[in-house]
């Protein structure tokens, strides 16, 4: 018997998940409603029972939907996934997947001013206590923040804006050592550029708002799990070992073992929560994802050119991008993101915050918004956007400076963007 042959991630990305039947449409279809219909009982009785894949109400599922899934799950390399409303909606329900009233979470400090305020505030105010250390340290002193009741270890792959690049030896090793899944944001390197659960993570989580859609056209998140994570080796996840009344006593992990973490995320957090991703804003995110892995070629090349033109550059202070020799995180880069380290930059102007404004008010191809990731260079001042939650202190154990400013390179012709950072920074002379 021929052994299947493994597409490649090129491939996947055009073909993967959706295969017109003949007769069907080649491109996937919107399924633009809200509800399905059934002609008996039982046929609804065992959606309720989840032991039907069809579907009854959108809110937990459609075809379209349902597509994006599983291609999300087939290029992050995953036994399944689930699309939310919004990456912070992908984030709070995995911790709630995870975490009860009371429970504990390890967090990098390095990661999205979103997410560190959901974490630290609004999840603090749920019961769910979250520590943030340097992703820096050894392993030795990571694991001194564990405690009986931690559930997950979390980082980001590719820190937003601070460019830090998650050891995932090292947090797989903490994750192991304290038996929690190792979950990780994948925003800004997609599985274009880095694939966690094949390094060690046992969830994957991103805003497909960014790089997976690339148009800045539609919010929304995923979650992909590996599959692989023993739930019950401890008595640490009651929620998928135990019986849950909502579901006459069914027990997640023996029912759905390897995909049973996007199970209940459905069954139970989407249920409750509400907060699927719409029909429309799958197919525009499916649509997005079948160029991701030549638009990561070309943000990466682009970033890479306008960081070393930037660091020569008399009015610039520094320059943080993992991909330059030099940077602090280069060698991990090397190690974890080979292909390409994103379309992300950050550098700091000669004279501080001060001249970083009047750097951003004479730009002219270049966007101020509050975004990443989409064709068009963007730039953002995240200490007082994105970051400015924080306090001084906590923005700056994020690796946020003052005068950081935060690039998002896009697929113009680098020598326009660069033409148009050379004239600004002309200006702030």
């Amino acid at each position: 018997m021929t052994k299947e042959r493994k597409t490649a991630f090129e491939t996947r990305c055009v073909h993967g998940a959706y295969k017109a039947k003949s007769g069907e449409p080649q491109v996937l279809p919107i399924v633009q409603n809200t509800t399905y219909r059934y002609y008996n009982a039982k046929d609804v009785a065992d959606l309720f029972d989840l032991e039907s894949p069809n579907f009854m109400y959108t809110r937990l599922g459609s075809p379209t939907v349902k597509a994006l899934e599983n291609k999300m799950a087939l290029l992050e390399g995953g036994t399944a996934g689930i699309a939310t409303s919004s990456g912070q909606a992908a984030t709070l329900i995995t911790v709630l997947n995870l975490c009860n009233a009371g429970d504990h979470v390890i967090s990098a400090s390095n990661i999205y001013g979103g997410t560190h305020n959901l974490l630290g505030v609004s999840l603090k105010k749920l019961g769910i206590d979250v520590d943030f250390v340097d992703q820096d340290l050894p392993a030795e002193e990571i694991l001194k923040f564990a405690r009986p009741n931690t559930k997950a270890v979390f980082g980001e792959s590719l820190g937003n804006p601070a460019l830090s690049v998650l050891d995932f030896e090292k947090f797989s090793k903490v994750a192991r050592e304290i038996g929690v899944p190792l979950v990780v944001d994948n925003t800004l390197a997609t599985p274009a550029l880095c694939r966690p659960l094949e390094l060690g993570a046992d969830i994957v989580i991103q805003s497909t708002t960014k790089y997976a859609d690339g148009h800045a056209s539609c919010v929304g998140g995923a979650i992909v799990e590996s599959g692989k994570f023993d739930w019950a080796a401890s008595d640490k996840f009651p929620g998928l070992t135990e019986p849950d009344e909502s579901y006459h006593g069914l027990r997640f992990y023996e029912k759905f073992g390897p995909t049973a973490f996007c199970t209940r995320l459905t069954a139970v957090l989407v249920r409750d929560l509400g907060c699927p991703m719409a029909p429309m804003n799958a197919y525009l995110t499916h649509q997005g994802l079948q160029t991701l892995h030549i638009r990561m070629e070309r943000h990466c090349e682009n970033a890479m050119k306008l960081a070393e033109h930037l660091k020569d550059h008399p009015m610039v202070d520094w320059v943080a991008y993992p991909g330059l020799k030099g940077d602090k995180y280069y060698e991990l880069a090397q190690k974890y993101l080979p292909k390409g380290q994103s379309g992300v930059l950050c550098f700091g102007v000669k004279g501080g915050k001060e001249a970083g404004e009047k750097f951003l008010e004479h730009l002219e191809l270049t966007s101020i918004v509050v975004h990443v990731g989409d064709i068009r260079t963007s730039v953002l001042h995240p200490a007082s956007t994105t970051h400015r939650q924080l306090s001084e202190e906590e923005q700056i154990a994020a690796g946020i400076s003052p005068s950081l400013i935060r690039v998002s390179v896009g697929l113009e012709a680098i020598e326009d963007i660069i033409y148009d950072f050379d004239q600004a920074l002309d200006k702030v002379k």
